[in-house]
């Protein structure tokens, strides 16, 4: 049930002194906090490894708060509701403690027994921590208990069977949180709004008009300290599983009978299902694999993905993987979705490109070049707005075309301070709304997809690197659109 009016609850963070929680989690619930979206009756249970006090907690938030928000004001306030328990996830005596702090929090406090539980933590823990706080009674109070769970969840399709059925003995599906953090990015909730409520794109958004659609998310920097996951994990598992299935899913989907998490994501899982299924001989013909070698730039230098901190001299990870995804179904019969996602490429950027099918007849022809395409461009990071590419005339006497953009832009608009994704998140799970998190139905429809290139993968080493770091990946990822007359387009908000 979604609760318009933010509950009590008591939120306990499992990975307190982990880099997640100082980055994202203090800074966006101290934003809930001077805003007045968190409830009058709230306290923060942080759980760690190290030896801290409530006095060390404390001042960690109030200095994640002030590195975040020069200008916090109310900090001591805020910090005030924090206390910390030293804590070992695989022990129950850890969990009793636990268990008796977070009663006595839940009566000086008036929690109502409603509790939210954040693994902020390494995956292999999850299933540990679930288990125990269930065996070691904190789940047995008469309010609610939710679970939050970041990313990945699991490694491969059996692996997510695994974790889910040993989650799912504690919590119901409903109470399971799955954070993809793009989904509460204000232009990917933005799709729905864009398809929806507006005449001039619904009855347009089919394969009678649009032509390919292309989503993007690139990235400047390279793995940095975090080579040793990512050589289990590579762009396949890390990005294209979750966050770029998750874009597709929602450009794609059909409109819900009713804005609510359940028809929405029903809409989404039919989506994930109408993936057209590939044969192993068929990976390469639509996927295309990528790993940086060090940069050719002098002026910029970086390091190869292969000479980076724990990583393998001849990795066959991809940190780069582009692909062409069909929908078989009649909405999209015959629409190639292209996804490409990298780290070390030459602009830090996550937007979505609508093309329209062009007109049938050129009447403006200019003998030296073709008419512009139509374009619908949805910017979402770093810049967030709205872009339509459209063709008028030219000036002066001739009737030559010319390019022209309709823009809107949220950093246009004095003042406007779209909240960070994580802020809203957990706004939405202390409010019970799971819309913007991942049912399970479509975590195990992704995995499905993913699996098979994973194997083709993993069974045929590449020939890497492949593609210069600073660049926009490899040569074949430009030559999986040509193939089908199309291209990348690389459009900004606020470009000339």
């Amino acid at each position: 049930m979604i609760q318009s009016e933010t509950p009590a609850s008591l939120i306990t963070i499992f990975g307190a002194t982990g880099d997640l929680a100082k980055r994202k989690l203090y800074p966006s619930l101290y934003h809930l906090f001077t805003k007045g979206q968190l409830a009058e009756h709230f306290a923060v249970i942080g759980v760690g490894r190290r030896p801290w006090s409530n006095d060390v907690l404390r001042a960690h938030v109030k200095d994640s708060v002030l590195s975040s928000i020069p200008e916090a004001e109310n900090v001591e306030t805020f910090i005030s509701r924090f206390y910390y328990q030293a804590h070992d996830v695989s022990d129950s005596a850890s969990y009793i403690q636990l268990k008796e702090l977070a009663n006595d929090l839940d009566e000086k406090y008036s929690l109502q027994g409603n509790r939210i539980f954040y693994l902020a933590m390494a995956p292999e823990f999850f299933g540990t921590i679930a288990e125990h706080l269930k065996q070691d009674g904190l789940t047995d109070t008469p309010g609610f208990h939710r679970l939050v769970i970041e990313k990945p969840f699991g490694h491969d399709l059996e692996s997510a069977k695994e974790l889910n059925k040993r989650i799912r003995n504690v919590f119901d599906e409903n109470d399971i949180y799955r954070i993809d953090h793009y989904l509460g990015k204000e232009m990917v909730q933005n799709i729905e709004v864009i398809r929806f409520a507006n005449a001039i794109f619904e009855p347009l958004w089919n394969n009678r008009f649009i032509s390919n659609i292309q989503v993007t998310s690139s990235e400047v920097l390279g793995v940095e300290e975090r080579g040793g996951y990512y050589e289990n994990s590579g762009a396949l598992r890390d990005m294209v599983q979750n966050h770029m299935l998750q874009m597709v899913a929602l450009l794609a989907m059909e409109p819900p009978i009713r804005l609510t998490p359940q028809e929405i994501r029903s809409e989404k899982v039919k989506v994930l299902r109408a993936l057209k299924p590939m044969k192993d001989e068929e990976v390469e013909s639509y996927f295309v694999r990528g790993q940086y070698g060090p940069s050719t730039n002098s002026e910029q230098p970086a390091l190869g993905y292969r000479e980076e901190t724990n990583v393998q001299p001849d990795s066959n990870t991809a940190t780069f993987v582009a692909g062409k995804l069909m929908i078989d179904n009649f909405r999209w019969a015959g629409v190639p979705f292209y996804i490409r996602t990298g780290k070390r490429m030459s602009t830090k950027s996550t937007k979505i490109i609508i093309q329209f099918k062009d007109v049938p007849m050129n009447l403006y022809y200019n003998s030296d070049e073709k008419l512009a395409p139509n374009l619908l461009v949805i910017h979402i990071q770093p810049e967030e707005g709205i872009t339509l590419h459209l063709n008028a005339k030219n000036t002066g006497h001739s009737m030559e075309t010319k390019p022209v953009k309709l823009d809107f832009s949220t950093n246009d608009i004095a003042g406007y301070n779209t909240p960070e994704a994580y802020e809203k998140l957990l706004h939405d799970c202390l409010r019970g709304d799971a819309t913007n998190f991942t049912h399970w139905d479509e975590v195990a429809l992704s995995w499905n997809f993913v699996d098979k290139i994973s194997r083709v993968w993993e069974e045929n080493k590449a020939a890497f690197p492949n593609y210069p770091a600073g660049t926009m990946g490899p040569v074949e990822a430009d030559q999986l659109l040509e193939k089908d007359g199309f291209q990348w387009w690389s459009v900004t908000n606020d470009e000339n």
